[in-house]
């Protein structure tokens, strides 16, 4: 009876052994995007989740969940991001902003040029994401770290139902929809135009009432959202901002993995940067030509008007460093990183066409 009361100990602590092993190797992560299954969110979400459960061969699980099932605002977002309630969530910078304003120098205008450009500043292991993802970890008490920045929507531009808006003089008395956020709304001002908050689900009705003529936004977006149906028929590709997705996670449950299962989430997050990359280009072509098709007037400024904007624009950044936590830090990460990635450009670009 002994030996059979001690052999059944036995087995159950090697079961239980078992069990406690196999939890240990076992992984869900719980990822949300407050968009819909058409977003480049949504593209980067299932990117990561087919990648990340390949490759570590079923040992992570990706629960993805899109809308607002699980949190319905940035706040609110990140911190179940803090609590661990969420894993990984992504958001805007404007969405971000307070908890880290200091992610608002993504909305600084005509910082860069092109994809190219943004593409390269964005990449891992540059000084500016470097900075980025400390300043991130510090801000939240080492709770949330900052995984990536892809993109949500292409380059923001203005447009409006009012007229073709070809130079800042333009843009004068027309009210411009807005974030909550600071830097926004300071953009708008320095061009003349009259900055006003809405929230994204009632700009269409906005739209149609004449609360506000204009906003800030990708041609995806605009399209998406069928705002030309509320009169919004101008559309200026002055590209003065990025559209950047900043992908946060959970910091206890990445540290909670083995090294092994940290680089498949890594690598993970680098396929998810890609994808949300690529999806905003070729959206953007259907996007154009319905516009266009449906009587839209797309204008696309000069060099010379594009560097008016600039000019115009220009008080905007020494707001950001005298009134942004962190803002004077962050604004030197981005332009060093922005002129070492053009040299590389430069240098690439020579050697092709040598």
């Amino acid at each position: 009876m002994l030996k059979g009361l001690t052999t059944a100990a036995l087995t159950a602590t090697l079961l239980a052994g078992s069990a406690f092993m196999a939890s240990a190797q076992d992984f869900t992560i719980r990822a949300t995007a407050n968009s819909n299954e058409n977003d480049e969110d949504a593209d980067g979400l299932n990117v990561f989740k087919t990648f990340v459960e390949q490759a570590s061969n079923g040992a992570i699980e990706v629960e993805v969940f899109i809308g607002t099932q699980l949190c319905s605002n940035g706040a609110e977002c990140l911190q179940g991001v803090a609590d661990g309630n969420i894993d990984v969530y992504i958001s805007t910078s404007g969405g971000a902003s307070g908890i880290f304003p200091f992610v608002q120098v993504l909305d600084l205008p005509y910082l860069m040029s092109d994809d190219r450009v943004a593409e390269g500043v964005l990449a891992n292991g540059t000084g500016f994401m470097n900075t980025m993802k400390e300043m991130t970890l510090a801000a939240s008490g080492d709770m949330i770290r900052l995984m990536t920045v892809g993109n949500t929507g292409g380059w923001r531009n203005f447009a409006n139902t009012q007229r073709r808006v070809a130079q800042p003089s333009d843009m004068e008395g027309l009210k411009i929809r807005t974030v909550v956020a600071d830097l926004p709304q300071e953009l708008v001002k320095a061009l003349g135009a009259s900055p006003t908050p809405i929230p994204w689900p009632e700009l269409f009705t906005s739209f149609q009432t004449g609360v506000v003529e204009g906003s800030k936004n990708g041609i995806t977006d605009i399209m998406g959202m069928k705002f030309p149906d509320a009169g919004l028929q101008y559309v200026t590709l002055d590209g003065h901002a990025y559209m950047g997705a900043l992908w946060f996670m959970n910091n206890e449950k990445f540290q909670s993995m083995p090294a092994d299962m940290k680089r498949v989430v890594v690598d993970g997050f680098y396929a998810l940067q890609q994808a949300t990359f690529a999806s905003p280009k070729r959206k953007s072509i259907a996007a154009y030509a319905e516009f266009q098709d449906g009587g839209g007037d797309l204008y696309v400024p000069t060099p010379a008007e594009k560097a008016a904007f600039k000019e115009a624009a220009t008080p905007v950044f020494g707001w950001f460093e005298e009134n942004v936590d962190g803002g004077a830090q962050i604004l030197e990460a981005l332009v060093g990183s922005v002129a070492e990635v053009e040299a590389e450009i430069d240098a690439a670009r020579a050697a092709d066409l040598n």
